[in-house]
């Protein structure tokens, strides 16, 4: 099934965006200033309580059917010497997700996540986007669709997450274009180059973005040809998300980047989205504030994979335990004073 039959119906669906239910945001808000505890004294965990509230449409939310999925591709541009690892990577390492033996895996239990790992033809990296848009239309659309066919029936909450080796250099071109800014405002150590392999990713992304200057600034246009088959796919994911009203936690740098292009023309799509973390990639810190979103959790986290949103799973978990769990003051005996 696909999704998105072309670009006009990509940039509709952007342009209807469902918002959450009032009245259930209302309701669960009573329900936190009748908890036994003073207003406020849970600090975020009552404004998660009441975000997943507000997209579930229900006073008192559950994550009973959550899924992490991760979406892997390769890029073409690789071949300038942007990464510490050679693209074959990302296939042994989607090889590892199958077998469990990666930190996603681990961290997806952990969090009382089902694991989905979509590999977006690893055989066929993108074209280099120095010389090329990385994706016609069709794979573009194919990416998006396969993202949105993630998000089925009856799901309460969807972590996004990516691997791609080179894909930081894709998310920095990514947030060049959409929020302006110097590549080398942008530009990270990602995988762990050194000050040179910074530099060459710097001229990459100064060539791509001088390549595709002229090109629609539509956030169609902008994602084929910067992006990446795995980026395309978090970027329908969410949208598909938020047609069904689930809510999404955000994982680094790489999966908030898939959103760029899109939130320049609909500010709002984040409206349903949680940022997991702030990775210790130096672009992610601006681009939340880009996003107007303020991550649950800064570990210095900078692995990719949906883990740093995993792990901000607990925070979560912990939020719907106390919205759900804690007596009222009426239940409880206790005075309406504290």
């Amino acid at each position: 099934m696909s999704w998105f039959t072309s670009s006009a119906a990509f940039e509709a669906a952007l342009g209807h965006l469902p918002m959450a239910d009032a009245d259930a945001i209302a309701a669960a808000g009573a329900r936190q200033a009748s908890l036994t505890k003073p207003a406020g004294s849970l600090g975020r965990l009552e404004e998660i309580a009441v975000f997943l509230a507000g997209w579930q449409g229900t006073p008192q939310p559950v994550i009973e059917q959550g899924r992490a999925a991760i979406f892997a591709g390769n890029h073409g541009f690789v071949v300038h010497g942007v990464s510490a690892f050679p693209a074959s990577v990302t296939a042994a390492m989607v090889g590892n997700f199958s077998a469990g033996g990666a930190a996603i895996n681990a961290l997806a239990t952990a969090a009382g996540l089902d694991l989905e790992v979509v590999a977006l033809d690893l055989d066929r990296p993108t074209a280099d986007f120095t010389i090329a848009p990385a994706m016609d239309e069709a794979e573009c659309l194919s990416a998006l669709s396969a993202g949105a066919a993630v998000v089925k029936p009856g799901l309460d909450l969807l972590v996004v997450g990516e691997m791609g080796i080179g894909n930081s250099t894709a998310a920095a071109a990514l947030c060049a274009r959409s929020y302006g800014g110097t590549p080398a405002q942008w530009v990270g150590p990602g995988t762990g180059v050194d000050a040179e392999g910074i530099a060459r990713k710097v001229a990459v992304v100064e060539r791509a973005l001088a390549f595709h200057d002229a090109a629609p600034r539509t956030p169609f246009e902008t994602l084929r040809r910067l992006g990446g088959r795995e980026i395309a796919a978090i970027a329908g994911a969410v949208l598909e998300a938020r047609r069904q009203r689930v809510p999404v936690v955000l994982d680094g740098f790489i999966s908030c980047s898939a959103i760029a292009p899109l939130a320049i023309a609909a500010p709002a799509i984040t409206d349903h989205c949680l940022a997991g973390h702030c990775s210790a990639e130096p672009g992610h810190i601006r681009l939340l504030g880009h996003l107007d979103l303020d991550p649950l959790l800064s570990l210095g986290m900078r692995l990719g994979e949906g883990s740093g949103a995993a792990v901000a799973m607990s925070v979560i978990r912990a939020a719907l335990a106390t919205h759900n769990g804690m007596a009222t003051f009426a239940e409880a005996g206790v005075a309406d004073s504290l």
